[in-house]
């Protein structure tokens, strides 16, 4: 609950959208006279509207780059991190404003959506819509650009030509809508926004803390739907990776995980929020860890040139928790991750995605006797 009044709280301090943020960005003087410009007709009926998020439809939204990393740029705009000539998606539908080329930003798309929202799509490569064309959510409006060293697109929302912290719509880490209502009120040359109605949705985490009791200790099966994970509570362990070695028989050995290689000393992430019950060296694998789910469900990474968590401490998922490394038997840099059902190995590739490091949407029956499937 405290968590909860902090963030209205939040909310109420930096929703205030109006000219002075302007400065904060850095488009030109000129570009942000013709980006920065009123809505017409916003507030011609009432000095307040609402924009409801709560009754969205799956196909009436996407994230702009939905494999991209986003970052939260002075509060006001995200940087969003993806690959060369990754698709640049309209948030809603809408109409294009603008589609043209900017002195600082390069090519830059300006939609106009029917919510009374406006997103803005800067540093693309090219520009693949038009000023009037009209748009679907999810449609591509542009191919990402890149500056020589990576990949970015910088997304911003106006309303009524001032700028809005993206937090204030965007659950950022996880890519998702924030299903919420929110109040849009005119006052003299600022908008203030106010979130009058939150949608309460219970939250599917391997936290163990999460979790309380075991629902195998009353039942012999029990689904998990891992399509009910948000993803700020799961991550996959070494983005960016390949794999080197699958899951199962090596020859007359079977591989207890998979091996993912990136380059050395990158960063390993918990995959899951848990508890290390394991932090150290420990034989052919190196240095090793051992996370604790809930449900019976462990992970394990080794080989690491260094753990950065210890033994009974609580990580989150996406948290670093070590660097990958040649320790133990491994004869090149890489990361072996393991994951276990009440201490027996499984594939990870029933929970992820490994070619789009993506958790994938299946639903799992335990066993009590250890099964899954």
């Amino acid at each position: 609950m405290k968590k909860f009044h902090s963030y209205i709280t939040l909310c109420l301090l930096a929703l205030l959208v109006s000219g002075e943020l302007h400065a904060q960005h850095q488009f030109s003087a000129t570009e942000q006279a013709v980006i920065s410009v009123p809505t017409p007709g916003l507030f011609t009926h009432s000095n307040a509207f609402e924009i409801n998020f709560t009754i969205l439809k799956d196909n009436e939204y996407s994230f702009p780059l939905p494999v991209g990393k986003a970052e939260v740029i002075g509060g006001q705009a995200l940087e969003i991190t993806t690959t060369k000539g990754d698709a640049v998606k309209a948030m809603f539908a809408g109409t294009v404003r603008m589609a043209r080329r900017s002195e600082q930003y390069g090519n830059v798309v300006i939609i106009r959506h029917d919510n009374g929202l406006e997103t803005v799509y800067a540093r693309n490569a090219q520009n693949l819509v038009k000023p009037g064309q009209r748009v679907k959510a999810g449609q591509t409006v542009a191919i990402v650009g890149n500056d020589g060293q990576k990949a970015t697109c910088y997304f911003a929302f106006l309303i009524n030509g001032g700028w809005i912290n993206p937090e204030t719509i965007l659950e950022v880490k996880g890519h998702k809508l924030r299903r919420q209502v929110v109040q849009c009120r005119k006052s003299g040359n600022h908008v203030v926004l106010t979130v009058t109605k939150e949608e309460k949705q219970a939250k599917l985490t391997l936290d163990p803390d999460d979790v309380g009791e075991d629902p195998l200790l009353k039942n012999a099966t029990f689904k998990l739907d891992l399509g009910k994970i948000e993803q700020e509570h799961w991550s996959y362990p070494l983005p960016g990776a390949h794999i080197i070695s699958q899951y199962g028989q090596r020859g007359k050995k079977t591989h207890s995980g998979v091996d993912i290689k990136t380059k050395a000393n990158d960063e390993v992430l918990a995959a899951f929020d848990g508890v290390v019950v394991q932090s150290g060296p420990y034989f052919a694998y190196g240095n090793y860890i051992v996370i604790r789910h809930a449900y019976g469900f462990s992970t394990c990474y080794s080989h690491q040139s260094k753990n950065t968590v210890r033994a009974g401490q609580k990580v989150k998922a996406g948290q670093v928790i070590g660097y990958t490394g040649q320790t133990g038997r491994a004869t090149t840099p890489h990361l072996h991750f393991e994951l276990r059902f009440k201490s027996r190995t499984i594939n990870p590739g029933v929970f992820f995605d490994h070619a789009n490091y993506k958790l994938k949407a299946n639903v799992l029956t335990l066993g009590r006797n250890g099964s899954v499937r």
